[in-house]
């Protein structure tokens, strides 16, 4: 009889994963010839394209930030993709050493990796869950371990919402946590733009990123804003990831057409 796992594995090493691309595009090498093709096509065929995943990753890591300013020392990283050479528990504890972090991905190549990598010691936890199945991810043992809903939370939505279609409700995913939270918890997500251009350019990229990945919805910043519910959107609203809170050292420029297709806000629970 042949071993499930391994048939699982090959099965997934012959699909292109959105997080090893993501990765590959980041400049990281955990991936397979399938996830280059992939990232090749974006960086060779629709150069800048590359943009979208670097200015969603910076700005997800200014949300981290965020979050520690104003004193949130603990962090659910839903969809938190391949380690990179920083993460959300290190701009956490740059502020807050003893900080709680528990990074959450459905793809158990990324959940390995992250559990050699991030779980660096027992106030980091990585496991594999579906975004979409909030209750089985507070119910799972290491949020129960590690996060006090009794205290300000931080959630992580890094464009992951995006790979969740209407019917699977990702405004009702981001209810489900903002019932749960404390006053003063954030929850942060990076969305999927569109209706602000419609180049060709931008079709080519959701088109491709349908094609290899089977899934992707792209949604207004009105859309996006609804995500948020009931919570309070803090300024500057709904922005592009390269506009979104950027750092002193930021320098002002002109946005390409691939830096706009990729937008972020930040809300808190009163």
């Amino acid at each position: 009889m042949r071993d499930l796992n391994i048939d699982a594995m090959r099965a997934r090493q012959s699909r292109p994963s959105v997080a090893r691309v993501y990765s590959y595009v980041l400049g990281g090498r955990d991936n397979y010839g399938v996830d280059k093709e992939v990232g090749d096509f974006f960086m060779g065929d629709l150069p800048g394209s590359e943009l979208l995943a670097i200015t969603n990753r910076q700005a997800m890591l200014r949300a981290a930030r965020n979050m520690a300013n104003v004193g949130i020392k603990q962090i659910i990283d839903m969809g938190c993709g391949l380690p990179t050479d920083v993460n959300v528990h290190d701009e956490l504890r740059k502020v807050h050493p003893d900080a709680r972090v528990v990074y959450v991905d459905n793809d158990p190549f990324v959940v390995a990796h992250g559990r050699a990598l991030l779980a660096v010691d027992d106030n980091i936890a990585v496991f594999e869950a579906e975004v979409g199945d909030p209750a089985s991810i507070a119910g799972n043992p290491e949020v129960q371990r590690l996060i006090d809903f009794d205290q300000p939370v931080g959630i992580i939505f890094g464009a992951v919402l995006s790979f969740l279609e209407d019917k699977e409700d990702p405004a009702g995913v981001v209810r489900f946590w903002a019932e749960r939270l404390a006053p003063d918890s954030r929850v942060y997500i990076s969305h999927f733009r569109t209706g602000h251009t419609q180049n060709r350019e931008a079709a080519a990229t959701e088109r491709k990123i349908l094609e290899a990945f089977g899934r992707g919805t792209w949604r207004t910043d009105a859309e996006i804003e609804a995500m948020f519910g009931d919570l309070e959107l803090l300024p500057p609203g709904v922005q592009p990831c390269a506009e979104w809170q950027p750092d002193a050292s930021a320098v002002e420029h002109e946005l390409n057409d691939y830096e706009l297709l990729i937008v972020s806000g930040i809300a808190r629970k009163a």
